[in-house]
């Protein structure tokens, strides 16, 4: 009896050492067990590309009235700062009044086709206009500190176009707290009430001592032109209606939000956008009143988010990217929509030290582009989309963390497969049979999940896992190797594609 006991310890033991090395292998990047074999030489190759049919939004929104050259301004008023204020004004029976109190310069007009010009340096003064007609306003080498209220006060609701005066450098500084004027709107170092739309190329620094740095109560266009906010205690740049982007440089330092409209849209369609911020780095934020759509377009650009405690660029609608080149390392979502995620073209980095990297809280489509989306230990996720649709139908997808929502097969023309867990700065490589490059990649955190679909990856096509080995003379985007020669990696795993989404290994999420 006692050795019948001991051959059914035994045969207890063999069971729970087989299911811990079965939970183990689910660990792992694994699908049949490799067999050590050393990956031989392969060019890397990024020629392979896919492209399904272009979904989400693609407007621009263009406005012919944003454009200077469409206006006529044929007087100019000057002033200029220095020991004293010295101003020049042509229309002082026409419609145009300036006062200068101290330092501080008011402006009324009632007359059309002004254009103002703004120089010199005070350590405590300011502009205000007031106005009833658009404006032009040229900072040509102005440098305003206001001490007790926002450096440019523009209080006229109609659009004015800001000028950054070619070679020039301009400075904006606003008080740490504001002089009250009746129930006068102010909150920023450079605020406006009407439309504000930049132009030129020359460069403006601002700093935001009381709440924002920029501040529209309208919308904000960026032309042309280099912006810097240095700090700001609350956004950077914040609107009410939208902000538009054409081109230009802003970078970005606040204890807020980067870009945030409140209660409007965000179109991209060019520009270099480097952000540094505590909350959101580019927000449309409003979800409490269904006739406003705050959605977000990227249709082009270089953006840099860096956020240590918020996401990294929300649409609370439909966040729509068609190309550029964007990277967000944040602690929250890299990227969050209320309703849709539409992926069409651009590369992409989503890195979240503590959250998913790509969140949409409804559908996502993947139909272009280069992706690499990076979420946090489960239950974070690369891919998140809450038990919603997920269609893959082009582009290349690589995202890992805890888990992953898996694409929906019935309607995705792009094979995709689930894998098990990687290491940390180790060199990931997938090859065919046929020994051709499916995927390099230097896996940037450990994982327990990746997600992988390329245009390269077919069904019913089996695959060797290679991990370590080096690439000569290779270039990669945040990892993802898009040239170079792969060698020395040893064969860890294989696995077969065997319908439109393959599960080797790894979590699915609640996606």
């Amino acid at each position: 009896m006692f050795q019948n006991i001991c051959l059914g310890i035994v045969k207890i033991l063999i069971i729970v050492v087989l299911a811990s090395c079965s939970k183990e292998k689910e660990d792992e990047i694994i699908g049949e067990d490799g067999n050590g074999e050393t990956s031989t030489s392969l060019v890397i190759d990024s020629t392979t590309v896919s492209k399904g049919t272009v979904e989400g939004n693609t407007g621009t929104a263009a406005n012919e009235e944003d454009i200077l050259a469409n206006s006529t301004f044929s007087t100019t008023v000057t002033i200029a700062f220095g020991n004293t204020v010295t101003i020049t004004n042509p229309l002082t029976e026409s419609g145009v009044m300036v006062t200068e109190t101290n330092g501080d310069v008011v402006i009324t007009s009632t007359a059309s086709e002004v254009a103002y010009e703004l120089s010199g340096t005070t350590t405590n003064g300011s502009v205000k206009i007031y106005s009833d007609k658009k404006y032009k306003l040229t900072l040509n080498g102005v440098n305003i500190t206001n001490t007790d209220g926002p450096a440019l006060n523009l209080q006229s609701k109609k659009r004015v176009f800001l000028v950054l005066a070619d070679n020039t450098s301009s400075t904006l500084t606003d008080g740490a707290t504001y002089t009250a004027n009746g129930e006068e709107d102010m909150k920023a170092a450079l605020f406006s009430e009407g439309q504000l739309i930049f132009s030129g190329n020359g460069s403006l620094s601002l700093k935001g001592n009381y709440k924002h740095a920029i501040c529209s109560d309208e919308y904000v266009r960026v032309i042309t032109g280099n912006i810097t906010v240095t700090s700001a205690k609350s956004d950077g740049i914040h609107t009410n209606d939208a902000f538009i982007s054409d081109g230009g440089t802003v970078a970005i330092t606040a204890s807020g939000d980067g870009i945030q409209v409140e209660e409007g849209y965000i179109v991209i369609n060019n520009g270099t956008f480097n952000i540094n911020v505590v909350d959101k780095g580019i927000a449309a934020s409003w979800d409490t009143d269904a006739t406003i759509d705050p959605y977000l377009t990227i249709n082009g650009g270089t953006i840099t988010v860096n956020s240590s405690a918020g996401e990294g660029i929300e649409s609370k609608s439909i966040l729509t990217i068609n190309n550029g080149t964007i990277v967000v390392k944040t602690a929250d979502d890299g990227l969050n929509a209320g309703t849709f995620i539409y992926i069409n073209g651009g590369n992409i980095y989503a890195y979240s030290s503590s959250n998913d990297g790509i969140d949409s809280n409804g559908m996502l489509t993947v139909t272009g582009g280069k992706i690499v989306s990076v979420g946090a230990g489960s239950p974070e996720e690369g891919f998140d989309c809450d038990r919603n649709t997920f269609k893959i139908t082009g582009g290349v997808l690589v995202g890992i963390g805890g888990a992953t929502s898996s694409p929906t097969a019935s309607v995705s023309t792009q094979a995709s497969v689930i894998l098990g867990g990687g290491t940390a700065n180790q060199l990931l490589s997938i090859q065919s049979g046929d020994a051709a490059e499916t995927l390099t990649f230097l896996i940037p955190r450990t994982f327990t999940t990746m997600l992988f679909s390329s245009p390269k990856l077919k069904v019913s096509t089996t695959y060797k896992i290679f991990t370590g080995g080096s690439v000569a003379g290779g270039s990669a985007f945040n990892g993802l190797y898009t040239s170079g020669i792969y060698s020395g990696g040893t064969q860890s795993s294989t696995f077969t594609t065997s319908s439109m989404v393959t599960k080797v290994g790894g979590s699915n999420g609640p996606g």
